[in-house]
């Protein structure tokens, strides 16, 4: 193994836990105690001659929403063995923030400076040694700003002609956003197309945002657990520093949910007597509500009422009302949050004289946001294909329930309280995917 790679086999000391996103155009990572180096000198030809003498290019957008910038310098093979760097306080000085590169005047170039003077010989050495260079990046940018981040990165090239590379950029708040893994997904899928089977033991990724004190996030951490590579930050990679033990990884982490039964009570979903009843679950989007909801009631015949198929709350209670009428027992599949929501579903129980019990499903807004990114961005590509794709609930109806959230009460007028607990169905492949890091503030 190499020195450039930094014997990649026996990676930092990997944390299971998790934070708040991350932005590479917006980190605070500094490098004090270390000589500044000076702005490229192909800040002093014009924009239009940088353009002709780099073999930069960037190729169509991937993902459905082309959200993912994806562009190469000269024309970079497929190893298996990559190297990976986040951009912004790694490669190069960030553009805010601590250390951030002074903005260039109107009508320059893009200002930009490497983070360390040794980091483009650096890359040339990865380069000659085998490695497949790739770039990965969030950039919380738009509009004219992203044009000129698009040319800085022509700058960069420019500044590296010798040395291919790839580059993939999250510009959404998506699957590619790290520490979501979408940006890997996609680049292992091109090297496949070549016939390539990248070697994780033997690659390796470098990022500023690691989860230690002076860090504004964890995010590039998260995200090489996320994806099972061996991660250094750029002090460690580059400065060859003592690797970092300290370090924090804020946030919902699913292996820190206590392994609890799906029902906490024996008593029975449904009695051996059957009588007509209406149901009313209560909880989170994505706390498993429908799936209980199809395998213990609709499967016995209960009509199955939902506000996002009827649209509004009236349509729904008289929607019970119907099924009653046709002496069918109903299940109500909503979020039903507070007091006033359930009393509509109480009275029409009284009126027609038959029980109605609530089934309360416990999991938090942490998990019913984790579950919602994993089922809209995060499945494993073999369910995901076999799946219609569901869209991303909003982060509004989270905190919506969160905040108007009113625990049942049997004084309501239940004739019972089961409390549903979450516990996670699925295959090696599934689980694998669901425990991932997860983060995308919805806000």
């Amino acid at each position: 193994m190499s020195s450039s790679a930094l014997q990649v086999g026996s990676s930092t000391s990997l944390s299971k836990k998790r934070p708040a996103e991350d932005n590479d155009a917006l980190s605070m990572e500094g490098s004090k105690g270390h000589k500044v180096a000076k702005v490229h000198p192909f800040f002093s030809k014009s924009s239009q001659e940088l353009k002709t003498t780099s073999a930069f290019q960037w190729h169509k957008p991937l993902g459905a929403r082309s959200s993912c910038l994806y562009g190469t310098n000269l024309d970079p093979a497929c190893s298996p063995k990559v190297a990976a760097f986040d951009l912004d306080g790694t490669l190069i000085k960030p553009s805010f923030g601590k250390g951030a590169v002074k903005k260039a005047l109107k009508g320059s170039p893009p200002a930009w400076e490497w983070w360390k003077d040794r980091v483009p010989n650096t890359l040339k050495d990865l380069n000659s040694e085998g490695y497949s260079i790739v770039i990965i990046s969030n950039q919380a940018i738009k509009g004219a700003s992203l044009i000129t981040w698009k040319e800085k990165i022509r700058l960069i090239a420019a500044a590296l002609p010798s040395v291919p590379f790839r580059i993939l950029a999250a510009i959404a708040k998506d699957e590619y956003r790290k520490p979501m893994p979408g940006m890997w997904i996609e680049l292992t899928k091109k090297f496949k197309d070549e016939g390539v089977e990248i070697d994780k033991t033997a690659s390796f990724f470098v990022g500023d945002a690691a989860g230690r004190d002076s860090d504004f996030a964890s995010t590039d951490r998260k995200w090489a657990l996320n994806v099972d590579l061996p991660f250094f930050t750029p002090e460690e990679y580059f400065l060859k520093q003592p690797v970092q033990t300290k370090f924090k990884l804020d946030g919902f982490s699913v292996v820190d949910l206590p392994t609890l039964p799906l029902f906490s009570s024996d008593t029975p979903v449904i009695a051996d007597i059957r009588q007509r009843e209406i149901v009313v679950l209560v909880g989170f989007p994505g706390v498993g509500k429908s799936t209980i909801c199809q395998r213990y009631f609709v499967s016995r015949g209960y009509e199955r009422i939902n506000q996002d198929t009827l649209g509004t709350r009236p349509k729904c209670v008289a929607a019970v009302e119907k099924a009653l009428q046709k002496d069918l027992s109903c299940v109500v599949d909503n979020t039903n949050r507070d007091v006033q929501t359930r009393k509509f579903y109480v009275d029409v129980a009284r009126k027609f004289k038959v029980p109605i019990r609530c089934f309360v499903f416990s999991g938090t807004m942490e998990l019913a946001w984790h579950n919602n990114l994993y089922r809209a961005f995060n499945q494993p590509p073999s369910t995901a294909s076999q799946e219609e794709k569901r869209a991303l609930v909003p982060y509004l109806a989270f905190t919506s329930f969160r905040d108007g959230y009113e625990e049942p009460t049997l004084s309501e007028g239940f004739s019972e309280i089961q409390t549903v607990n979450w516990v996670f169905e699925g295959t090696e492949e599934e689980r694998k995917y669901w425990s991932m890091w997860l983060q995308i503030q919805g806000k």
